[in-house]
């Protein structure tokens, strides 16, 4: 497991360009280091993110498209990711966490995505995330009514994926990660990529059929069934 930490609590974690630039560094080292989850949190317990920073987006040195560039790396991170969401989630933050695979969250954390009020229009990529992930309903709700909500309706409507008070958010990210690393890591990756490209409307029947067989003919899945048989842990090497 690696954990990611957007580290800028005094300006509620708010992302500028060379916040992004060593994010996507982390990002690239996480790959390298062969890591099988990878956990994206903030510093603090206010804010998990609020997206890019204001003053940055005025003097023109970040941009939507700069922003755009991280969100679209975290959503396309070849292994799960689990954004662990200690405080509330604002604007772009709120799509960043959108892009990990699970989203565990605090009761009273609070999600508010302002666009409208500032007379942005979201990007289409963005668009297509809420709606992809969220339906149109909710992401109607969060985009176009631009509606304040708390915790537990934000996992009625699935943007959360687990919800805990703040006394328990380690210690459920932590079990949820462990959980997540002792599965077969090339199966998990495999099934993301399908997952994802199902998800976006561009699967490709032969390249899915391709990920079923490589998994199929794997290490892994020989001493998976070894493992079950001899009632043991499977030791997984991804391959």
């Amino acid at each position: 497991m690696s954990v990611v930490t957007l580290d800028r609590p005094d300006r509620h974690n708010a992302l500028g360009r060379d916040d992004v630039d060593a994010l996507a560094g982390a990002l690239d080292k996480a790959v390298a280091d062969g890591v099988r989850v990878l956990v994206l949190t903030g510093a603090g317990d206010r804010t998990f993110c609020s997206g890019a920073a204001l003053e940055e987006m005025e003097s023109g040195r970040m941009s939507g498209a700069v922003f755009e560039t991280l969100t679209e790396r975290v959503a396309s991170f070849p292994v799960p990711t689990v954004a662990r969401i200690g405080g509330s989630v604002y604007g772009g933050g709120a799509e960043l966490a959108l892009c990990c695979d699970l989203r565990v969250g605090v009761q009273d954390m609070r999600l508010s995505v302002p666009a409208a009020r500032l007379g942005v229009c979201y990007p289409p990529g963005g668009l297509q995330r809420y709606v992809t992930r969220l339906g149109l309903g909710a992401t109607s709700r969060i985009l176009l009514a631009a509606e304040e909500m708390d915790g537990p309706e934000l996992l009625r409507l699935g943007y959360l994926t687990h919800l805990t008070d703040g006394a328990g958010l380690d210690a459920k990210v932590d079990a949820l990660a462990r959980a997540i690393g002792a599965l077969a890591p090339l199966a998990v990756r495999n099934m993301k990529r399908g997952l994802l490209a199902l998800a976006a409307g561009k699967a490709d029947p032969s390249e899915l059929s391709r990920l079923v067989d490589e998994c199929a003919s794997s290490d892994d899945v020989k001493e998976g069934l070894r493992a079950w048989h001899e009632k043991r842990p499977p030791d997984f090497k991804g391959r």
